[in-house]
Order: C-alpha cells, then sequence, then structure tokens
C-alpha cells in the first residue's frame, strides 16, 4: 500500500471539551464531530506542557520539554532537534506548511523576517504568528491582507470590554489558513511524492475575538452559560502562581481574572466557543476539498491543540504554570480509512507519543531520539484497549516570563485516579483525587490520611522524570 498522506491539523489554546462530541451542549462542530465518529478518538490526550512551545517542540519531535531543551516561551529550539517533518522529508514526502510553528520567538531581535528555522523539512512554509501581527514581521496573512487593501481590525463588543468583534469570516486568519490548506491539497492530488501539510489556526487562542455572526449565536443563550467550574476556589493552598493569575492573567499582564462581572465570564466563553465553531466550519471545507481530490482514503487526518485554556475556571484564565485539566487536555483524533479502527478510547495518551506513531503508520524507522510510545498498535487493535499508559507526565520548567519570584519549576503525574505537582521552587504542591473530586478543589498534599498516597505519587514522579534523560546520542559499541 502506498505511503499515506498527512493532514495535520492543530489549533491553538483548544481545551478538550470544546467540541459536541466531547460533551458540550453549546457549541456547532459538526464536522469534528464527524471527524471523531471517524476516527481513533483519544478522549484523554496530554501534552506534555501547559504552554506553546515547549508543547509543540514536545509532539513534533517525540521528546520531552527537558530533552529538546526548548523548555520556555521566547528560546529558539536547538538546531540539533529534528522535528518529524524534517524525518517525513528525508524519507520523501513533500512537506508544506501555514499558520505558526512556534519553535523560536516571533520577534525581530531573534530574525527579522519571519520565525527562525532550523532545518524542519518544509518546502512550502507560509508562516503566521499572532494574526495581529504585533512583531511587524513577514506574516504571510498580514500580506495577504495588504494584497486586499485591508489591515487587521476588531472593534470592542458593547457587552463586555474582554471580547472584540474580529474581522469578517472571509477574511479571518482561520479562513485564510484554510484556504490555503485547500490549494495545496489540489496541487498535491497529481503530485508523485506523498505529502505531510501542517495546518496551524491561530484561533481559539486569546484575545478572544470571532466574526460577529458565529458570536451573535450565542447571545440568545447568554444567560444559560454556565459560569466557570470552582471559580469560588481558595488558591491559598495552593502554589502561589495560581492566586497571583487569578489577579490577573499572565501575571496580571492581562485583566481577566476572578473577579470579573458573571456577564463577563459568559461573553468570554461565548466568544472563545464562536472561534471553535469558525474552526468547525473551516475544517469541514478542508477535508471536503480532501474527498473532492479523491485522496481522502489514504491520507491520515490529525486533529488536535497544543495546550488548553482555563477560561475562567478556578478563577484563572489563559495558561501558566498550573496543571489543572483544561490547561493540559486537548482533543486528539486521528483517521485513516480502513487501516485505524474508529472507536473512542479512553487510554491515557502523552502528545509526545504522536510523532513515533506517524512514522510507524508511514512505514518509517523510528528516530533514535524519540521518547513517545507509538499509538499504532493500540488504533489497529493489536494492543488491548486501556494498556497504553498507566500515567501521564508534563513538565512547567520557567516556561512564561511572569512568575519569576521565585522561578516556577514544576512536574506533574497524573494517573487514572490522582494528580500530584510538585512545585520544586516553594517546596509544596498539589494532590488530587479526581474520582472524588473532579473539580481538583481540595488540595490533599498536606491532608495527613492522603500521605501514602503522596508517596507513592511522588515515587512514580521521581520514575518518569528519570527516564526523560536523552536517549541520544545512541550506543555505539559494547564499551
Amino acid at each position: 500500500m502506498n505511503q499515506p498522506n498527512i493532514l495535520w491539523i492543530c489549533t491553538d489554546q483548544q481545551r478538550f471539551d470544546t467540541l459536541g462530541c466531547t460533551g458540550n451542549p453549546y457549541v456547532k462542530t459538526p464536522n469534528i464531530d464527524a471527524l471523531a465518529a471517524q476516527s481513533a478518538h483519544f478522549d484523554r490526550a496530554f501534552v506534555q506542557s501547559p504552554v506553546c512551545m515547549p508543547s509543540r517542540a514536545s509532539f513534533l519531535t517525540g521528546r520531552y520539554p527537558r530533552t529538546t531543551r526548548l523548555r520556555q516561551n521566547g528560546q529558539v529550539i536547538p538546531d540539533d532537534e529534528v522535528p518529524i517533518s524534517r524525518l517525513l522529508a528525508d524519507a520523501g514526502y513533500h512537506c508544506g506548511l501555514v499558520g505558526k510553528f512556534h519553535l523560536a520567538p516571533s520577534d525581530p531581535k531573534i530574525n527579522a523576517t519571519i520565525e527562525a528555522r532550523i532545518n524542519d523539512g518544509y518546502s512550502e512554509f507560509c508562516w503566521a504568528g499572532d494574526p495581529q501581527d504585533l512583531w511587524g514581521l513577514h506574516s504571510g496573512y498580514t500580506a495577504y491582507l495588504a494584497e486586499k487593501g485591508l489591515k487587521f481590525e476588531t472593534r470592542p463588543h458593547p457587552k463586555s470590554r474582554f471580547v472584540d468583534i474580529g474581522m469578517p469570516e472571509e477574511h479571518h486568519e482561520t479562513t485564510w489558513c484554510a484556504e490555503r490548506a485547500i490549494e495545496f491539497i489540489q496541487r498535491q492530488a497529481k503530485g508523485p511524492a506523498p505529502w505531510m501539510f501542517s495546518l496551524n489556526m491561530f484561533a481559539p487562542h486569546h484575545p478572544f475575538n470571532p466574526p460577529a455572526p458565529y458570536l451573535e449565536r450565542y447571545m440568545e443563550m447568554l444567560d444559560d452559560i454556565p459560569l466557570p467550574d470552582a471559580l469560588d476556589d481558595d488558591l491559598s493552598t495552593k502554589p502561589p502562581y495560581q492566586s497571583h493569575d487569578a489577579e490577573g492573567a499572565y501575571g496580571h499582564t492581562f485583566e481577566y481574572s476572578k473577579h470579573i462581572s458573571p456577564t463577563d465570564h459568559r461573553m468570554i466563553r461565548a466568544a472563545y466557543w464562536a472561534m471553535c465553531d469558525l474552526v468547525d466550519a473551516k475544517v469541514g471545507a478542508i477535508l471536503a476539498a480532501l474527498e473532492a481530490s479523491g485522496q481522502s482514503d489514504n491520507t491520515i487526518v490529525i486533529f488536535m491543540s497544543d495546550h488548553g485554556e482555563m477560561l475562567g475556571d478556578h478563577g484563572i484564565y489563559l495558561k501558566g504554570p498550573y496543571f489543572y485539566e483544561p490547561a493540559i487536555r486537548v482533543p486528539l483524533m486521528l483517521r485513516l480509512p480502513g487501516r485505524i479502527l474508529p472507536k473512542r478510547y479512553s487510554d491515557l495518551i502523552e502528545m509526545v507519543d504522536l510523532a513515533p506513531s506517524l512514522l510507524e503508520a508511514c512505514d518509517i524507522d523510528r528516530y533514535n531520539g524519540m521518547q513517545g510510545r507509538s499509538l499504532w498498535p493500540l488504533m489497529n487493535g493489536k494492543i488491548e484497549e486501556g494498556t497504553h499508559r498507566d500515567d501521564i507526565y508534563c513538565e512547567y520548567y520557567n516556561a512564561m516570563p511572569f512568575h519569576d519570584n521565585p522561578t516556577a519549576q514544576l512536574t506533574m503525574l497524573r494517573t487514572d485516579q490522582h494528580r500530584l505537582v510538585v512545585d520544586h521552587a516553594n517546596d509544596t504542591g498539589e494532590l488530587y483525587d479526581l474520582k472524588a473530586d473532579p473539580s481538583e478543589v481540595r488540595n490533599l498534599w498536606s491532608d495527613t490520611a492522603s500521605m501514602s498516597t503522596k508517596v507513592r505519587m511522588l515515587e512514580r514522579l521521581t520514575h518518569r522524570m528519570a527516564f526523560t534523560a536523552d536517549p541520544l546520542p545512541p550506543r555505539l559499541t559494547e564499551w
């Protein structure tokens, strides 16, 4: 059988519960819901960092953040790291990208044109960072707007100072990304080589600014939209970064906090969900184009996100040094008709597992530096469901510049029942019983009755940390 193409759709900051198929009764996501029904749909997939750059480097290389050395936003990925796009290109794939990549800063001090690149394997690289192009680099989306005689503009929504009315749908960055993907798919229909296309939309990342029609639908149900979960959580029993960010996201850089009005909380949720609805509409258009091109039956379609969004849960917005479910659990589905079983899985999945899975699906040798476990046997029914992993490991090594007093260094282990977080800078942490306390309100870190559980979890965490040691360079001889 021919090597499959890969259509890799990665949104930005989309938490797991933003789809109809994951139980959200408010959103309108029929296209992604249909994709999920045709896919291996992993209901409990977790990124290895709650922050963009460490997470992206991790799932693109199949290596943990501390191993890739891209542990923080603002770093440049070391040039000896090998993303899967390069491995595919070396194996004969034609690789293209539109939208974000974010393995280096979008800062003219680092590179005056676009994001700095290593040997990433992309022969087509239509890059765009933040749609506002705040740094003034050579964004493909900004160039597109200029060609149309347009510029990026939003206007405040009258019901909330935290929500804007965004660009019209036809000129939205999400639409621009989708159109570039469709053009690529159509061009490659007659191409001689298998292909991989990375579609990295910025939505639903803040600021919360969907097109007006997508937001309007939610205005009719605004009072029915639930307030954030655990909004009144007492964060004083938890690492100090949470209380800090509950006063204003990103260490007060943004005003979003637990102290805003119920209407503002609901408006932000409505705008965020509206951006997810827009993503769904464009995913539908892309999948229709893939089908029309005759390539659907031999293309792996991936839908995922790089990390989650707190969205006011626990009184916190955006992201930071915390590992609640909304921050690190993301959608993940993979479709390949006839070769991937369409099934919903409850296995614990790390996104570091994705790159080795794709190599195995494409019959390409595993790269020696990868640390993830291939999902291919699970997706083909060759191993029993529930046996892939026993726990999830995540890291935060001063990943953002807003928590440096003291420096935020945290690690996390999540099992089926418990979550343990160690705050290495403050000699404290968190322990939750996810079955008894799914909202993660009661911190059992200092609970005497939970000491034996805490000890077992700490032991497991140290074992996971030990196995993040870099497998490179490979052993060449016995001695």
